[in-house]
């Protein structure tokens, strides 16, 4: 299977700064691993959009995947009480 690139829509990179550094780490070992298998172990689709949430501990990881062209486009990184009010 081809790896995906990864990219970050401008606004994850303010998202990474309210989270603490030792979870910043883990979410980006997390993303790294979508680029091998973006629909991997849980994984969630969802319904209102063609995009797909997967959780790293706390936090959820918004993305979409453009299959044509082999790219994971992270949307939103946000504490799970606040993941969907914005994106």
């Amino acid at each position: 299977m081809a790896r995906y690139e990864i990219v970050f829509k401008a606004s994850v990179s303010k998202d990474f700064r309210s989270i603490p550094k030792s979870d910043v780490k883990k979410i980006l070992a997390k993303i790294d691993a979508l680029a091998i298998n973006p629909r991997g172990e849980g994984c969630i689709k969802l319904s209102a959009d063609n995009k797909y949430r997967v959780r790293q501990g706390m936090y959820r990881i918004i993305y979409e995947i453009r299959d044509t062209t082999l790219v994971v486009s992270v949307i939103k990184v946000g504490h799970r009480s606040s993941e969907y009010k914005s994106g």
